[in-house]
């Protein structure tokens, strides 16, 4: 149940089911008493400019679903559209999930999943919003406000033991419609240097959801961190795409995509068609997942789970890995989640070369920087691309001709040699015979004092002494495709104490020796 306070009435209405389990709908608020009804004759009284507002309050329990809609019911004559929300905080012992709102809403169209009726999400980035047909809230999409039964959205993201109390308000603007900019996009192309290794940083969160820094910004400090080219992926909407294509130019492409940011884990949208939305709105034991990766693919993008060993609440990726074109396996700056991915990620390299069924899985690094002091760029993935161009891009990232260096300053070159003059570099197969002796090459720039590893599907074979302080060297490694399926290379820093390794400085995806298995 929930209380609803309507006005000056209050009104005791049940939630009801909107045909899954983890979601509810509540009784509908309508501006009818001072605005006319949906869908009837412009509304009376109410003059040009003047406005008409509602306020709901109500409780949700703990083990609240993990949405629940509000639908308000739009009259004729509406311009603007506007929500403003507030919920208590109480304090809870220590270990006790507190409270946590999220907002967004969907307009007349329905709330379907993956329907068309999105029209913008905040979650707990912002405190109100509004809509227009030529402006909106960073995360929402001006348009026409229509007449009809739109839907607030609410995302408990967590509930103390007492519940969560909130109260909403919403206000019509009432006059003429004003026209919706046609938006315009980043080219998929900048000028490039043909053939070469190009270094990006593919999740990166603006002020179009919970970051804290414009379109304009991020691409300084793209710039300002050595890239060729980054990856718009605000959380749960695409309301930032018409607003990079004044940054983009000939020294940095800018692709455009989302990070959906689900209960059970979130996946980056790499490289999608300008304009596409991907919903949200599932859990793992609904076995939608595979829909909106296709979705991503069908919209030209790549599929990417991201940061899959982190351990805030819904970060941890439960999808598992079947409809993934790569993974992010470093996230940000270096920490025990991320040796814990790599860890995870090697695992799954193993399995892929001894007959596990399945492909290997392209890894990728990306800061996910949201405000300062957030460091765009650190970790950047740095690609073999044909060219500097979206498909050119995808293309290198999806076949792993790739790295993950901490900053422009570190670069690397990797490469296995056979005996007669055969050649492979990163994400790419020595094809040899199994005891036919490979000559493992790292030439490393911009790594003072690093150590190099090499780690094959028999664990860590080699570690190299440290690097001079000018943090250039050559390392070479013999063994054979018998020995070893896979090579990969690791730039390690020293190990300031205990066990663990000292941090990533840089790492490579495989080079695979022998005919595959």
């Amino acid at each position: 149940m929930c209380d609803d306070d309507h006005g000056n009435g209050m009104a005791r209405r049940a939630l009801f089911v909107t045909g899954a389990a983890a979601a509810l709908t509540l009784g509908s608020v309508s501006f009818a008493s001072g605005a006319g009804a949906a869908g009837g004759p412009d509304p009376a009284g109410v003059p040009d400019g003047g406005t008409t507002t509602r306020t709901v309050r109500g409780t949700l329990p703990a083990g609240s679903p993990d949405f629940v809609y509000l639908p308000v019911e739009v009259p004729r004559g509406v311009r603007e559209f506007r929500v403003a929300y507030t919920y208590d905080r109480p304090p809870v012992p220590a270990g006790t999930q507190g409270n946590a709102l999220d907002i967004g809403v969907f307009d007349e169209r329905g709330t379907e999943l993956g329907g068309r009726g999105f029209r913008g999400w905040s979650g707990g980035a912002r405190t109100e919003f509004f809509l227009r047909g030529d402006d909106a809230t960073p995360g929402y999409l001006p348009g026409p406000v229509r007449p009809g039964t739109w839907h607030i959205a609410l995302g408990p993201y967590t509930v103390a033991p007492r519940g969560l109390a909130y109260e909403i308000t919403v206000t019509l603007t009432y006059g003429e419609q004003a026209a919706t900019p046609r938006p315009v996009y980043p080219p998929e192309r900048a000028k490039g240097r043909g053939r070469a290794w190009y270094r990006g940083d593919c999740h990166l969160h603006s002020w179009y959801s919970d970051g804290r820094r414009t379109p304009a910004e991020i691409a300084a400090l793209a710039r300002e961190a050595g890239l060729d080219f980054i990856n718009s992926s605000d959380h749960n909407t695409h309301a930032a795409h018409p607003h990079w294509a004044d940054q983009a130019g000939d020294d940095l492409l800018i692709l455009l995509g989302e990070e959906i940011t689900t209960r059970n884990g979130h996946v980056l949208a790499l490289g999608t068609d300008a304009g596409t939305f991907v919903d949200w709105r599932y859990r793992a034991r609904d076995n939608r997942f595979g829909r909106f990766a296709r979705r991503i693919r069908e919209a030209g993008g790549l599929v990417v789970p991201a940061h899959p060993h982190a351990t805030c609440i819904g970060c941890g990726w439960k999808f598992g890995f079947g409809e993934a074109d790569a993974v992010e396996v470093w996230n940000g700056p270096y920490t025990p989640d991320d040796e814990i991915a790599l860890a995870d990620w090697d695992n799954t390299l193993v399995s892929a070369v001894r007959g596990g069924g399945h492909r290997w899985l392209p890894a990728m690094g990306n800061s996910d920087a949201h405000r300062d002091p957030d460091r765009i760029g650190t970790p950047q993935t740095v690609v073999l691309a044909d060219d500097l161009t979206r498909e050119a891009v995808q293309a290198g990232l999806r076949a792993g001709r790739s790295y993950v260096a901490e900053s422009h300053l570190v670069s690397l070159t990797f490469t296995a040699s056979g005996a007669r003059g055969e050649h492979a570099g990163i994400g790419e197969r020595l094809r040899v015979a199994p005891d036919t002796p490979v000559t493992v090459r790292v030439e490393a720039a911009g790594a003072p004092r690093c150590t190099v590893r090499l780690v094959t599907d028999e664990g860590l074979l080699f570690t190299s002494d440290p690097l001079p302080v000018s943090g250039s060297g050559t390392v070479e490694w013999r063994t054979t495709a018998a020995y070893a399926a896979y090579v990969r290379a690791e730039l390690r820093h020293e190990t300031a104490a205990g066990p663990l390794p000292g941090a990533l400085a840089a790492f490579t995806n495989p080079i695979f020796l022998g005919e595959a298995r």
